[in-house]
Formats: structure tokens, C-alpha cells, sequence
């Protein structure tokens, strides 16, 4: 498959291209920086500009053009700004879906972050709080449109190596999960159309991601 990468140099996207290319796949990394080309060349991606922010709709699906794919990776970051929770983590994922369907793609995979349909605490600070429902609005946007959908809602990230061991259920409880493990459990769902339809927690575990993703899907 050629899969469109939204959020390609992110920290999960960086980890993510090299896999796709090992399975076979091509990665298309969406960016809104022409110097992030070599980097991401380097790692086997194509490379196309697109800002998340400031595109339209008509912009992504000019950029999903030849895909099969979307994986939608893409994050505001940790920098204290509420408003990029929303024009980042819901308008863009809200942006892909439409450009997806705008192009007849009917596979997309959304990182999203674990347990965001519960309430927020009275006491959740202001950007926090923004994150998460914006987070989970997209995944209410995506799962109620007709694409065939899957949602992987990691626990806290961190960048320790891979460990290849992961918890994957719709309840796993809230704790750690390594980049490079989403990043394996993103290519193991990419090549798993009994992923479709479904959304997990996933964190840190004792069970190989393939096996993981497999007992899930049972």
C-alpha cells in the first residue's frame, strides 16, 4: 500500500516509516517543511508538503492522491497552546477524514490517547483538558463516518527502545507504552483488516505486538 502519513515527522511517524518500508509498503510523509525532505527520504519516505493548520480540506486530499491509506499521527505537541489542540488534534484529524473520502480512501488509522472518552477531572489543568476533548471528538468524527476506521489510544508515551511487548484492549489501564511499540502496533494494524472498527488502549505489556493485535481482534 501507499499510505499518506499526516503528522510525518513526528516522533511515531519517524519510527513508523522504516517499518512500512520493510513490510513492503511506501510511507508518504505529509509536512508542512520542505527541510524535513532528506531526513524523511532518508528514512524511505516520499515526501509532500501539506500544513494541518492553514490547508483545507481540498489541500489533503490532493495530498492522499495515490494512496490506500491514511494513518493520522499527527499531534499540537507539548507546548502549552490550547488553540493548536484544536486546529492540530481534531480540525486536522476532522480534515483527513473528509480528504480521505474526498479521494476514495477507505482505510484510516488515528493515534488518539488512552481513555479520552471518560470525563475530565474538575481539577484537569486547561491545556490538558483541551487536549482531551479534542482528541476525543476526532474519534467520535471518525467512528461515526463510513470509512473503515481503526483508533490505537496509547498511554504515556515515552522514547525508550522498542520493547516488542504490549497490553492492546479497549480497557488496558492507563501507564507507560514506548513511540517505537505504537509505531509496531501501527504497521501490525495496517496489515490487519480485522482491525477495522475497532479502538484500544494500548500500553506497555508481556505480549508480542502481532499476538497482541491478534487475541484483540478475536
Amino acid at each position: 500500500m501507499r499510505i499518506a502519513i499526516v503528522g510525518g515527522h513526528g516522533k511515531i511517524a519517524r519510527l513508523l516509516h522504516p517499518l512500512l518500508v520493510a513490510a513492503g509498503h511506501q510511507p508518504v510523509a505529509l509536512v508542512r517543511r520542505e527541510e524535513y525532505r532528506g531526513e524523511l527520504e532518508s528514512l524511505g519516505a516520499e515526501v509532500r508538503l501539506l500544513d494541518i493548520e492553514n490547508d483545507g480540506e481540498e489541500a489533503f486530499a490532493d495530498a492522499f492522491e495515490g494512496c490506500d491509506a491514511v494513518v493520522f499521527a499527527a499531534g499540537g505537541g507539548p507546548d502549552g497552546n490550547i488553540e493548536r489542540k484544536r486546529t492540530v488534534d481534531l480540525e486536522g484529524s476532522l480534515k483527513s477524514v473528509r480528504g480521505a473520502g474526498a479521494r476514495g480512501i477507505r482505510r484510516f488509522v488515528q493515534v488518539s490517547a488512552i481513555d479520552v472518552d471518560k470525563p475530565v477531572p474538575a481539577d484537569t489543568g486547561e491545556v490538558w483538558k483541551a487536549y482531551v476533548v479534542a482528541k476525543r471528538d476526532a474519534d467520535v468524527a471518525l467512528r461515526a463516518s463510513d470509512l473503515d476506521w481503526t483508533i490505537l489510544r496509547p498511554g504515556r508515551l515515552t522514547d525508550d527502545p522498542a520493547t516488542g511487548l504490549v497490553t492492546l484492549t479497549p480497557d488496558a489501564q492507563p501507564a507507560d507504552v514506548t513511540r517505537a511499540d505504537v509505531a509496531a502496533t501501527l504497521a501490525a494494524v495496517l496489515d490487519e483488516p480485522a482491525s477495522i472498527g475497532h479502538q484500544w488502549n494500548l500500553v506497555g505489556g508481556d505480549v508480542p505486538v502481532r499476538e497482541a493485535l491478534s487475541a484483540a481482534t478475536r
